[in-house]
């Protein structure tokens, strides 16, 4: 009798929350809709799916048609719905009790849509720690996936992992699929052949099943993938081979497991898939890694090797990058804010799930913490939070603690339209300047870190070999022309109010005790004021005639380089937009209209200045290449400092657009 091998097939869909519409409308055209026709076509090629809850309800409301295939395609067994946190959060990242929440909301979707519970989960990245098993667990969920580089690490071989084992956390179970890694990047880059015969070779060996669950956008949204798999029909070329291959057979993760026993019991490191491994890891740590990888490769060691060669875990990403450890811990201390109300208001806990959304929190290949309008999505909702938790307990205008864990003091002053957030650091800078009523951080930005991938830029492109097509993982190309200047690492944060004398930037302030909104340092005092919709910042300079004094204000508006962003001059002309150079020799009043927040911040100067400003680029890589991205609006104050004893002062407010 001919021995089939289980072709356990599943697919991930995701889009980041605050992602733009038209990108989503695209990965619907080019990917979603053509994968769920295709599909349904074939009755009998059973598999699972999982879409994040966010992008659920999007589909749902602006593309209902398309999404009844796949409600019609559970209806008569052929599809598997997987759950996963709502928003898609990385379930380790959040408390225990979000945890459950965001599991339990998009069960409750899944089951009200289709009438079918979730068995199964998605672990976001495939983050694994085994304290997130309880909160799965509670939630109804039986088996999530993870990739077989998990198991390798525990020194499993290759050939075990066929089917799913067994875990525990504190005598909860929960069972483990693992992704192979093989047919990861086989699917669905190589020519369909080549994957048949994959197959076949599995079954060949006696084994009970392929597992496979990856992005869904890897069919149709990748680079050449959408006219790969529809236009010259490699999905249903894949499809139809499978079907009609005596020794592959398809099944759903539910049927396999309850058929199949578990293959023993096993307790995986904190660990993601292989490439996570790197991404999370500063310069130089990350050149050393991706040499060993090299140097094994060589060897022809690599496989026996990489499972023993551990870099660093996704966590890193919040000690590696301060702007995302910034963002989880105001993340953390909201929602332990939200967790002591009895019965919270729905439209808070929908703003926590939201602002606990994975993609802004971490870099690598796919992760969105460069992209500044995923990272301005994640403020938007933690503001909106905050005003929420603040109408129903109301905080004290003035509070200091240590809430990003690095060992210095934040001070938080805040009136109903502003938050400031000064930190002890010695800069004597603002690290956040909320709005609350455009629900907007305007200290949102991003420095320039050195990343290894820089070194590849400027290399030759990656030509793909044999058929088939090259992976995101292989391609090397500039979006646009990047410069060795782009890509040099900022010495100081990307903060406001950062001030600077005879060129030299000021780092030894220190703050008063008794006015923690007051810093200062030889020949120079520096305060803070709040009123309602207006920062002032003052210096009070002493025997310091003659010199140069700046200060530095990086400021996140949405309209970046847009055509919606401007610079308006007090009586009236535009000078240029954000994305571009501005140079103003002497100066009093400066507005910068931005369209897409229809709101202008004004910058009024108690003396006539020089005003320089430019755009901030950082450069990042996506699987689209090297991009330069703009971050923020660089603008330097400098004045000449006109005698001994005088006081400089800059008042930044905010004023409604004119829509």
């Amino acid at each position: 009798m001919t021995h089939a091998v289980t072709l356990l097939f599943g697919v991930h869909a995701h889009q980041p929350v605050g992602n733009f519409p038209e990108v989503i409308e695209e990965a619907h055209l080019r990917c979603y809709k053509p994968f769920l026709e295709t599909l349904f076509d074939y009755p009998g090629f059973r598999f699972a799916m999982h879409v994040s809850g966010w992008l659920l309800d999007w589909l749902r409301e602006r593309f209902p048609a398309d999404m009844a295939l796949l409600a019609a395609m559970v209806q008569r067994g052929q599809v598997e719905l997987f759950s996963s946190g709502d928003s898609e959060p990385v379930l380790a990242a959040i408390p225990p009790r979000d945890r459950v929440g965001q599991l339990a909301t998009l069960n409750a979707k899944l089951t009200a849509w289709t009438g079918v519970p979730p068995q199964g989960a998605w672990l976001t990245e495939r983050v694994w720690e085994s304290t997130v098993i309880p909160a799965l667990a509670d939630t109804g969920i039986r088996y999530v996936m993870v990739d077989d580089y998990h198991f390798l690490c525990t020194g499993k071989r290759g050939d075990e992992l066929d089917g799913y084992f067994s875990t525990e956390e504190g005598g909860v179970r929960l069972d483990l699929f693992p992704i192979s890694e093989a047919l990861r990047y086989r699917l669905p880059f190589s020519p369909t052949a080549e994957v048949i015969a994959h197959l076949e070779h599995q079954a060949e060996h006696g084994q009970q099943a392929a597992i496979y669950f990856d992005d869904i956008e890897k069919f149709g949204i990748w680079p050449e993938t959408h006219d790969w798999v529809y236009t010259r029909g490699w999905l249903r070329a894949m499809i139809e081979g499978v079907l009609t291959s005596a020794r592959i057979r398809t099944a759903t993760y539910a049927d396999f497991h309850a058929r199949q026993a578990s293959r023993g019991v096993v307790y995986l490191p904190t660990t993601s898939y292989s490439e996570m491994n790197q991404w999370p890891l500063p310069m130089p740590a990350a050149a050393v890694y991706a040499q060993l990888l090299a140097n094994a490769k060589a060897a022809g060691n690599l496989d026996q090797q990489r499972p023993f060669i551990r870099g660093g875990i996704w966590r890193n990403f919040l000690s590696r990058y301060a702007e995302a450890n910034w963002m989880h811990k105001r993340m953390l201390g909201l929602s332990a804010r939200l967790g002591e109300i009895a019965a919270p208001p729905p439209e808070l806990v929908a703003a926590l799930y939201r602002a606990q959304a994975n993609d802004a929190y971490w870099h690598g290949l796919f992760g969105g913490l460069y992209l500044p309008h995923l990272r301005r999505a994640v403020w938007h909702n933690l503001i909106a939070l905050e005003a929420g938790l603040d109408a129903l307990s109301p905080r004290p205008p003035l509070a200091r603690c240590d809430l990003d864990l690095d060992g210095r003091i934040e001070t938080f002053a805040h009136t109903p339209v502003l938050q400031l957030v000064l930190r002890d650091d010695g800069l004597g800078a603002a690290h956040e300047l909320s709005s609350y009523p455009l629900r907007h951080n305007f200290a949102d930005t991003l420095r320039r870190y050195h990343e290894q991938y820089h070194e590849r830029i400027g290399g030759s492109p990656s030509q793909h070999q044999g058929e088939g097509i090259a992976s995101a993982h292989d391609i090397v190309r500039c979006k646009q022309p990047i410069t060795a200047a782009d890509i040099v690492p900022d010495a100081q944060p990307r903060v406001s109010w950062l001030d600077a004398l005879e060129g030299t930037t000021l780092t030894d302030y220190v703050q008063r005790a008794s006015d923690p909104l007051s810093f200062q340092r030889a020949g120079l005092a520096k305060r803070y004021a709040l009123s309602e919709g207006t920062l002032t910042v003052s210096w009070h300079l002493r025997q310091l005639a003659g010199q140069r004094f700046a200060t530095t204000i990086n400021l996140a508006m949405p309209s970046c380089d847009g055509f919606l962003g401007r610079y308006v001059l007090e009586d009236g002309s535009i000078p240029g937009g954000f994305g571009q150079p501005l140079h103003l020799p002497e100066c009093c009043r400066l507005s910068l209209e931005d369209g897409l927040l229809d709101a202008a911040l004004q910058l009024g100067c108690s003396h006539p200045l020089e005003i320089r400003a430019r755009p901030h680029h950082t450069v990042s890589q996506s699987e689209a290449g090297f991009e330069k991205i703009m971050q923020a609006v660089e603008i330097g104050l400098l004045w000449t400092i006109p005698d001994n004893d005088c006081t400089l002062s800059i008042h930044l407010s905010m004023a409604p657009g004119k829509s």
